[in-house]
């Protein structure tokens, strides 16, 4: 069963992933562990990032 909401996250974290990316930014492992529960209720998906 999916947590509410998991539209809203799925747009959320998958902007977040680009933003870190782009920026090269570092993730911690509170937000690597949080990032990973919460994308393991999306399917498989490219995220482009423009830098």
């Amino acid at each position: 069963m999916e947590p509410p909401h998991t539209g809203y996250w799925r747009q959320y974290d998958t902007a977040w992933v680009a933003d870190k990316t782009r920026w090269i930014l570092s993730v911690d492992a509170t937000e690597r562990d949080t990032l990973t529960q919460q994308l393991a209720y999306c399917p498989n998906k490219l995220i482009t990032v423009a830098r």
